[in-house]
């Protein structure tokens, strides 16, 4: 099979390798699409992510779907969950297996992801995805997963005011997820036009150049009373600082975004003041029926979402026009 392995910062190469043995409990799928995800972008520019460092070539990926190659199930679309649990630890046994320490995540540190023609993983991990949805709605679904665990994070409710600052892929979900979650004003800001003209064509009320002004253009949208629940998806401090200035006393921020410094900034005179709940999201909860009824139901759009998507071949390329920025989600079809 093909293979797609990032060797070090910007090397990425394409191997023939075996196509992978399923081991117990596990089954072999044939990837037919998956994303490229804000954390592969780290992985690619810096070789590392977080205190997590390259330390072997490894195939990146965690958003993908693809059909089942071989046994009872073969031929079945579905989509698979990245995170797997250790199903032992206390967080597992809570129901929180993404806050696992134990475990192992596709497309992280050893162990290979999506980027590939196959791959083999646990079947209790792997969810049937419907005909009306697409294979690229399938890649989809585990950033929408995340972008549900976010708008928990933050207790979105009905008749509330949303600021979503960063409007790459997962910062569109979470703002098409807090509408559905109740949501009656969504304020969006980006520092790059095309996907502020995205948000406003998914439904944001109003949107922002994420020029220093925003701060200012949010709270007077509110009437300078801010808004309930901020969610800082850029992975910048300068989208977490306007999330303090612009939540509301009492409010929350939820963290979402992952930044190239290990350290976050913000003014805690503020946050202290205002009496801010911070709330960090780590991964997401496999909600995949959930997801999948939001995209059946119409609440959530995500095909607008996918700009571009490449050929396996040319995966070097996709990964050199994501970190450019130029679309929105960009998609590998094995």
């Amino acid at each position: 099979m093909k293979v797609l392995r990032l060797h070090a910062p910007h090397d990425l190469r394409l191997h023939d390798e075996p196509i992978p043995e399923p081991g117990a409990h596990e089954t072999l799928i044939r990837v037919t699409a998956a994303g490229i995800c804000g954390s592969d972008l780290h992985w690619y520019a810096e070789g590392s992510i977080g205190t997590a460092r390259l330390t072997q070539p490894i195939v990146l990926g965690h958003e993908f779907c693809g059909v089942i190659a071989s046994g009872e199930r073969q031929g079945q679309r579905v989509v698979i969950e990245p995170s797997d649990g250790c199903g032992v630890c206390e967080q597992c046994h809570a129901g929180h297996p993404n806050l696992c320490q134990n475990g192992r995540f596709a497309g992280y540190s050893t162990t290979d992801g999506s980027f590939r023609e196959y791959a083999a993983w646990p079947t209790h991990l792997l969810f049937a995805l419907p005909d009306d949805l697409t294979d690229a709605d399938g890649a989809m679904l585990e950033p929408l997963c995340n972008a549900l665990q976010a708008i928990d994070l933050g207790h979105v409710r009905a008749g509330q005011t949303v600021a979503v600052y960063g409007c790459g892929p997962i910062g569109l979900l979470t703002m098409q997820a807090a509408k559905a979650a109740g949501a009656t004003q969504v304020f969006a800001t980006d520092k790059l036009s095309h996907r502020l003209e995205a948000a406003r064509k998914l439904g944001a009320t109003d949107v922002f150049v994420a020029d220093g002004s925003e701060a200012e253009a949010v709270m007077k949208a509110t009437n300078r009373r801010g808004v309930d629940v901020a969610f800082e998806t850029a992975g910048h401090n300068d989208a977490l600082s306007t999330a303090t200035l612009t939540a509301r006393p009492g409010g929350r921020i939820v963290i979402v975004g992952i930044p190239v410094d290990e350290r976050v900034v913000f003014n805690a005179s503020v946050v202290r003041g205002k009496g801010l709940s911070l709330m960090v999201q780590r991964r997401s909860h496999p909600e995949y029926p959930r997801a999948i009824r939001l995209v059946q139901s119409g609440l959530i759009d995500l095909r607008s979402v996918v700009s571009h998507q490449f050929p396996l071949s040319d995966g070097a390329s996709a990964f050199a026009f994501a970190e450019k920025r130029g679309g929105l989600k960009v998609l590998i079809c094995p």
